[in-house]
């Protein structure tokens, strides 16, 4: 179960919850992959709502590290997400919106730009 008062969320894979939490540790892995040199640039290269989907495997992946797991990048990338690519768009955003963007000034929601996941085949 994630906390959401700790910055934590969830990925979504095989009906399993995968959670995921942006540490300093996994921000500072971030600033170094994105080639930014402080935490608003990182914000900002964010708010952005430009991402590759390398963007988003390096986010999910430093997410999942930073709550404990020890997935790399490319494992991330062949993971079956509930949803899809929109899931794991949708996983990214919410994980960014946890540690960056919320009422308080961070970056605008980014959902608006990506559709929502489809409902799982049942």
């Amino acid at each position: 179960m994630v906390n959401r008062y700790r910055g934590e969320t969830a990925l979504m894979v095989e009906g399993r919850a995968l959670p995921m939490r942006l540490t300093l540790g996994a921000l500072a892995e971030l600033e170094q992959a994105f080639a930014v040199d402080s935490l608003p640039a990182l914000g900002e290269r964010f708010a952005t709502g430009r991402l590759s989907a390398r963007d988003v495997s390096r986010i999910l992946a430093a997410g999942l590290r930073g709550a404990g797991s020890s997935f790399g990048e490319q494992e991330v990338a062949e993971m079956p997400f509930d949803g899809g690519l929109n899931g794991a768009i949708h996983a990214a955003i919410a994980l960014l919106e946890a540690t960056f963007g919320d009422a308080a000034g961070g970056p605008p929601p980014l959902e608006a730009k990506i559709p929502p996941p489809a409902p799982p085949a049942g």
